[in-house]
């Protein structure tokens, strides 16, 4: 591990399934307390890189490399991918359903060196998602969608995570819980942690971003700044159907 790569760096990624190759090439970077939106049209790859800079399988990686301050993470697993500091919001959620809030929130928890300075503790996460503490003592099952969605998030962020990856955030929600998990995700801007955020919903991801990387039959095909984005009709149109 070098001490002086700090941040993702993603070469050369060429990742897929059995079936078909569905990342070619991705170059991609998030340098530290960055917010990066990705954004693409429904099956252009999105997901797939988001699992795969998390370890999760499939996909599997054939080609390219995934280094993390320093180090290679490249077909690392999951877990070992989590010890590193990075940290998934899956699509769908995905909370355990048969343990209460509390439960997911402590049974994935973790403590570790050289993360963000202001840990992330059950008090902390109860502040930030006023709404899990008085539904601390339910079953996750019970939870409505916005609640999981607020659940999903800080279960995340329970592992002290240094880079926050968030598949869809918004999908599924209504228009008032989506004000909600927008502020809140808002609110991690400037605390020493990076986020990468693939979502559909355009507007949302422009608003939340720093910087904004198109994604499209699993090539980048274009970043930059949000308002350079909204600015661009022809982009916006050719890219996003917009």
């Amino acid at each position: 591990m070098s001490d002086d790569v700090r941040g993702l760096t993603v070469t050369g990624l060429t990742a897929g399934y059995a079936t078909a190759q569905v990342l070619h090439g991705v170059d991609l970077t998030i340098a530290p307390d960055e917010t990066v939106a990705l954004i693409g049209r429904n099956g252009m790859g999105k997901t797939t890189l988001v699992r795969t800079l998390a370890g999760l399988r499939p996909p599997t990686v054939t080609a390219g490399s995934i280094v993390y301050n320093g180090d290679d993470v490249t077909k690392k697993p999951s877990h070992l991918i989590s010890r590193v500091g990075i940290a998934i919001v899956p699509q769908g959620r995905h909370v355990f359903g048969s343990l209460t809030v509390v439960e997911n929130l402590t049974v994935t928890s973790k403590r570790r060196r050289n993360a963000i300075p202001d840990p992330w503790t059950l008090e902390r996460v109860f502040d930030f998602f006023p709404r899990l503490a008085e539904r601390q003592k339910s079953f996750a099952r019970s939870l409505s969608g916005g609640e999981q969605q607020m659940l999903a998030i800080a279960r995340a962020l329970m592992t002290n995570p240094t880079l926050l990856l968030m598949d869809e955030p918004s999908e599924g929600l209504a228009p008032s819980v989506l004000d909600v998990i927008q502020d809140r995700i808002a609110g991690l801007r400037g605390s020493g942690l990076s986020v990468l955020i693939a979502e559909q919903n355009v507007e949302l991801a422009l608003d939340m971003a720093d910087r904004v990387v198109v994604i499209e039959d699993g090539e980048i095909r274009w970043t930059g700044l949000p308002g350079a984005l909204r600015e661009d009709t022809a982009l916006l149109e050719k890219y996003l159907s917009i």
